[in-house]
């Protein structure tokens, strides 16, 4: 499983942009597509709200990627 880790730049990032932001889906149906069919989990937990607000310390799952959110701040 690859880990990565995602600088928030602002308070939160919708869920359907990050994925289309990190090219984890080549485009913003495309992501959507993803999270309707429940191939996205959200703390563990799958998640199916395309612009669910992530925050720093979420962690983001897609197939075998993994993304955590973490402030502009903080080094992984």
């Amino acid at each position: 499983m690859a880990i990565h880790h995602f600088q928030l730049q602002g308070e939160f990032i919708e869920l359907n942009v990050l994925l289309k932001l990190l090219a984890l889906a080549p485009s913003g149906g495309a992501a959507k597509a993803l999270i309707a069919e429940g191939a996205v989990s959200v703390d563990g937990e799958v998640e199916t709200r395309t612009r669910r607000k992530l925050r720093r310390g979420n962690s983001v799952r897609v197939a075998d990627e993994e993304i955590r959110i973490d402030a502009a701040d903080a080094a992984p």
